[in-house]
């Protein structure tokens, strides 16, 4: 280990969507601020691995399935021909980082006021304030698997390593139907298991049947309350036993069960910051660790582990540290599925308020109401209102359908503004669109009062 040691006002450790945020708002104030990420980038997992990648590869999933629907409309096309190599060169194209200039290394902390920086140019940094942002990795598979290069993680399915001709998705939440819908559209017969019995487990059910609807059509199968039992490896290709059934055999498994904080190995021991059993920074609402110097944001500090949410936080910290009042008091995080259709909500939902007994009123509008969205031959959507019985205040609100994740930027407003279906219905949207489905869920509310 060298002996140059540099001063800082601030060092982040990790240049995902928090860290780097919290970064150039630091540096904004005029804190000197230096990142340490050990792939000496920015944007993390969401960036090269995960949101934009994957986000990509649904558009031209959607793409494959509108030429497919055009049919309908008396517009025919062939049958599509994926070329795998420029799918993902037109991928790599949409991961485009910035140039601002990240310290590569993997840092540990020696304390609360100092971190080594192990990698080419070993040195230790000593902070006056210090952030953690190193997010969250994929749980493994219980048990271990013997066919592991047959096993992919989100991270190396979105790298689209082949065509499986048959592959097996473990996990229904929404990165499993998210890449599930994707290799489904390109060629794959998908077979998706769920431990649970439905998909999505904790979303509105209501928002949910209608994707389920469309992935039992698009899907191979979906094993709902199934566990994956016996792994092999045969032939090049993946034997494994749902539930109780026989083996079946796989050319490539999908593991999507869920994510972990990545707060070990980073010498956190040698400081006040307390963890969680799953690993999770515990932070106040200043994004404030025990340790009174060093904060924590994002997926490191637990569930909802979401980049928009890791970015507010990461403003939030960068003005603690530089001594303004700021709190994370956000009231609405809005949650987006991107598959097809979008499921998207914010604030309470209903199921969630019955379980905490509070009195709500739901109010919703079907799809097949809006003209909009019979233009575009997708009916198949829902716009759903969770309101205070009383004074009518938007509590919480869910949008299923094509669309939906950026519909629900207006629900997001409602929910944090405090705004009521009074406000919702009174506010004009442009004719003919999905929007209105949000002003006719209001006014379906007051009607009814």
């Amino acid at each position: 280990m060298g002996d140059l040691v540099r001063e800082v006002d601030v060092a982040v450790v990790g240049g995902g969507p928090g860290g780097y945020t919290a970064a150039f708002r630091c540096a904004e104030l005029g804190l000197e601020t230096v990142v340490v990420d050990d792939g000496k980038r920015l944007g993390g997992v969401c960036l090269f691995e995960g949101c934009v990648p994957s986000k990509a590869l649904l558009h031209a999933a959607a793409l494959i399935d509108q030429a497919g629907q055009a049919a309908e409309l008396g517009i025919e096309f062939g049958p599509p021909r994926v070329s795998l190599d420029l799918l993902r060169k037109w991928v790599s194209e949409r991961v485009v980082g910035t140039g601002v200039e990240v310290l590569g290394g993997r840092a540990v902390f020696e304390g609360p006021r100092q971190l080594r920086v192990e990698g080419d140019e070993p040195q230790k940094i000593r902070f006056a304030h210090a952030l953690v942002a190193t997010g969250s990795a994929p749980l493994p598979l219980a048990g271990s698997p013997p066919a592991r290069e047959r096993v992919m993680d989100p991270s190396a399915a979105l790298a689209l390593p082949e065509v499986p001709e048959r592959l097996l998705v473990v996990g229904g939440g929404y990165v499993g139907l998210e890449i599930g819908t994707v290799y489904a559209a390109i060629g794959s017969a998908v077979t998706l298991v769920e431990t649970t019995d439905d998909l999505l487990p904790g979303v509105d059910r209501d928002l949910v049947r209608p994707l389920a609807r469309r992935v039992g059509s698009r899907f191979a199968a979906v094993h709902l309350g199934t566990r994956v039992g016996e792994w092999a490896e045969r032939d090049g290709r993946v034997e494994a036993r749902l539930g109780g059934a026989a083996p079946q055999s796989f050319d490539r498994v999908l593991v999507a069960e869920g994510r972990r904080a990545r707060s070990d190995g980073i010498g956190l021991e040698t400081t006040a910051v307390r963890t969680d059993a799953g690993g999770a920074i515990a932070v106040d609402d200043r994004c404030r660790t025990d340790e009174s110097r060093i904060y924590a944001v994002g997926d490191v500090t637990g569930e909802p582990m979401l980049a928009h949410r890791a970015m507010r936080q990461g403003v939030v910290a960068a003005e603690a540290m530089a001594g303004r009042p700021a709190a994370f008091d956000t009231v609405a995080v809005p949650a987006v599925v991107f598959t097809d259709p979008e499921i998207a909500w914010c604030g309470l939902g209903e199921q969630e308020a019955g379980r905490a007994g509070r009195p709500v009123r739901v109010a919703t509008v079907p799809w097949a109401a809006s003209g909009r969205a019979a233009t575009l031959g997708r009916a198949d959507g829902l716009t759903k209102l969770v309101l205070d019985p009383e004074s009518g205040r938007v509590l919480g609100v869910g949008i299923v359908g094509p669309g939906a994740s950026e519909l629900i930027a207006e629900g997001a407003l409602a929910v944090e503004a405090a705004l009521t279906a009074e406000d919702l219905a009174a506010t004009v949207h442009p004719h003919p669109t999905r929007s209105e489905t949000l002003m006719e869920a209001a006014a379906a509310f007051l009607r009814g009062r």
